[in-house]
């Protein structure tokens, strides 16, 4: 099983579109980075809206590494999915396209075991991805800005959260962003066992969360106390909420404190809830399939 996962990974990063992926989110980061270096204090004047009118915003300390990097996860999270897709939906399809499906089911594992290693293949990019976006948003946003108390934008307050409060809350949150792309290349995967092409479940993927984004962003009575709740999509950015912290007596930052922490745990169980059906669903059709190419 080992010798065929590290047959998949070949797979996927013998192709020069994986790097693209790379690429995209190093060129990406590196602008949002230099955009702030050179007129950071503009987009601070645009996060504390009316307060900077009042009070004297020191720029240089809010201008950050840590609260750089806050900035660029918000702005590109939310289009990692696509580079997710990209592999996730090429693994069946793709296979199946240059007619070398029948092939792979000549070898000596169930299709099963052949489901679930490709699907492992699939988490380890998107692990490896998430990583080379935290080695690129966080620690180089920090070799450029320094370290320092990290301000969070929120609806109606600013939370100022100390330094040393800091960096597990980024660990956390990359841990949450990792099972939630998951739950998108499960999606991916699915789709991919239907397909005899691979730009049918990477289009079928990204207009499929689009559409659900939509939906979670909608505010309906009876929608949002039914239907809302269970869609992934509106628990795929549960990663915010490591960095909103419960607000003591003497309305200061609690350190090491999570807002609503069993939020956080049921966004992550219905993610993982997801995962598992999307995952055995497709192995499910997968074991019925007629493999004709």
């Amino acid at each position: 099983m080992w010798q065929l996962l590290k047959i998949e990974l070949f797979k996927i990063f013998r192709k020069p579109r994986t790097f693209i992926s790379f690429g995209a989110i190093a060129a990406i980061i590196l602008i949002i980075q230099l955009g702030l270096k050179f007129d950071g204090k503009s987009y601070v004047e645009l996060m504390m809206g009316d307060i900077s009118d009042s009070f004297e915003i020191p720029y240089a300390m809010v201008l950050n590494g840590y609260f750089v990097a806050f900035v660029i996860l918000n702005a590109i999270l939310i289009h990692v999915p696509l580079l997710v897709a990209l592999v996730a939906g090429d693994s069946i399809a793709g296979e199946a396209n240059m007619g070398t499906l029948r092939l792979v089911m000549t070898k000596p594992v169930s299709r099963t075991g052949l489901m679930l290693v490709k699907y492992f293949a699939s988490v380890i990019y998107t692990v490896l991805l998430l990583l080379w976006m935290a080695l690129l948003a966080l620690l180089l946003s920090i070799f450029f800005f320094g370290t320092n108390d990290t301000i969070i934008p929120r609806n109606d307050v600013i939370e100022q959260i100390q330094k040393a409060d800091t960096l597990w809350r980024y660990i956390a949150a990359f841990a949450f962003a990792s099972v939630a792309l998951s739950t998108v290349a499960a999606l991916a995967f699915l789709l991919s066992v239907f397909a005899e092409n691979s730009i049918g479940p990477i289009v079928a993927t990204m207009s499929i969360v689009i559409v659900l984004t939509i939906l979670s962003e909608l505010k309906i009575p009876m929608y949002d106390n039914t239907v809302k709740p269970y869609l992934f999509t509106s628990h795929m950015l549960g990663w915010k909420g490591f960095f909103y912290s419960r607000i003591g007596p003497d309305h200061m930052v609690i350190p090491g404190s999570i807002e609503n922490l069993p939020a956080i745990l049921r966004s992550l169980g219905i993610l993982l809830g997801y995962i598992v059906m999307f995952v055995t669903t497709a192995i499910l059709v997968f074991r019925k399939k007629d493999i004709l190419s």
